[in-house]
């Protein structure tokens, strides 16, 4: 069925399609939307889930990570401040090896306040233990709620699937929603390994010794690097049966490219149209759009850039002190690879400024003129 729906709606009917039996979340701008969708749907008892009204979304993961104990899938959803005050149980979650799903919606963090979109609120969660996901538009969104179920719950690792405030979540567009019966036939219903039974008593979160801890952390990171070859197998079937595949980058026009964009989320879009202009003048330019950054697609980015000569990352986000996060990230992949190419890193977006064609062509053209790429990062405040 084809609807002209929100990135929020679109991610509202992807958790529905998904039949989780226990949603718990705590509405913040610009999510709402989402747990609004879900809880007309509960009102009008279309939805088939429990949906728990909590205090704070720390209580709402809470939940979740208990609900998933028992053997029952979960979905939750949050943003900015709601995220960071998860923060401490999002390392529970991956500890204990909950596959909760969860979509957050990118907005600034404060302080100042601001309710618009940049990724710091869930680059800030990098070493929590869950896959990431950074969707381009609200077919991809509702497309990866419903694959992430199926990766999350094949790996026992939870995920978040990150769209941008407004940019995405509350801008509209034709999004095709699966039926039902075939959603069904993806994603069977969750049969998790151990679960809390009082007829079979177990217990979760122990205290446990040094070489224990070690060893717990060692399976979790397996896990992370298990999960690529299960995210690119998920999005194959799911591209079989629907016709639809994202895989863990989107490459774009780089037969050829000597000077590579890498980006993530709307700025992927806004990146064909100024390459399409480039390529149309004679440029060799090509794009790299990152979908999954958590666990990071190391030797997919390098094979994908190995015949580039020069990488411009675009950021909505910033490290303080440091760079663009993913910027930060490719230099790091890309010095144990044998292409060591300049990478210039440009920091644009920030609090919800909008990235245009003109600042995109304006970061090309600052990495043709230059031969050596700054230390530090390229601003924009959008101006």
């Amino acid at each position: 069925m084809r609807m002209f729906l929100t990135g929020n709606h679109a991610v509202a009917y992807g958790a529905r399609l998904a039949r989780p039996q226990v949603i718990a979340a705590y509405p913040i701008t610009p999510q709402s939307p989402i747990y609004e969708k879900l809880s007309e749907w509960d009102g009008k008892r279309e939805l088939g889930a429990r949906m728990m009204r909590v205090e704070s979304e720390h209580s709402a993961m809470a939940a979740c990570i208990s609900a998933s104990l028992t053997g029952v899938r979960t979905f939750t959803a949050t943003a900015s401040q709601g995220l960071a005050l998860m923060h401490e149980l999002l390392h529970f979650a991956s500890g204990m090896r909950v596959p909760i799903v969860m979509v957050n919606v990118n907005r600034s963090l404060a302080a100042p306040w601001s309710f618009w979109s940049e990724q710091t609120d869930s680059l800030s969660q990098r070493d929590t233990g869950w896959l990431q996901f950074y969707v381009a538009d609200n077919q991809e969104a509702l497309d990866t709620v419903i694959q992430a179920f199926k990766i999350s719950e094949t790996i026992f690792l939870p995920a978040i699937v990150v769209l941008e405030a407004f940019y995405t979540s509350h801008f509209m567009e034709p999004v095709e929603v699966p039926d039902q019966k075939k959603a069904d036939g993806f994603l069977p219903p969750f049969q998790p390994l151990f679960k809390l039974d009082p007829d079979h008593p177990a217990a979760f979160n122990q205290t446990v010794t040094q070489s224990q801890y070690a060893k717990f952390r060692i399976q979790r990171q397996k896990a992370m690097e298990d999960a690529l070859k299960v995210v690119e197998a998920v999005d194959k079937e799911y591209e079989d049966q629907f016709g639809r595949g994202y895989g863990l980058m989107e490459c774009y026009r780089l037969e050829g490219a000597e000077t590579v964009l890498v980006t993530a989320g709307t700025i992927g879009s806004t990146a064909k149209v100024v390459i399409n202009e480039l390529r149309e003048k004679g440029e060799k330019v090509g794009m790299v759009r990152l979908r999954l950054f958590r666990p990071f697609p190391k030797l997919q980015l390098i094979e994908a850039l190995k015949h580039v000569k020069k990488i411009a990352v675009i950021d909505r986000n910033l490290s303080p002190g440091q760079e663009g996060v993913f910027c930060e990230e490719l230099k790091s992949t890309l010095y144990s690879s044998h292409n060591r190419v300049p990478v210039f890193g440009f920091v644009m977006g920030l609090g919800g400024t909008n990235v245009s064609p003109q600042h995109i062509l304006k970061a090309f053209d600052v990495t043709e003129s230059l031969n050596e790429a700054p230390l530090g990062p390229i601003l924009s405040d959008g101006s």
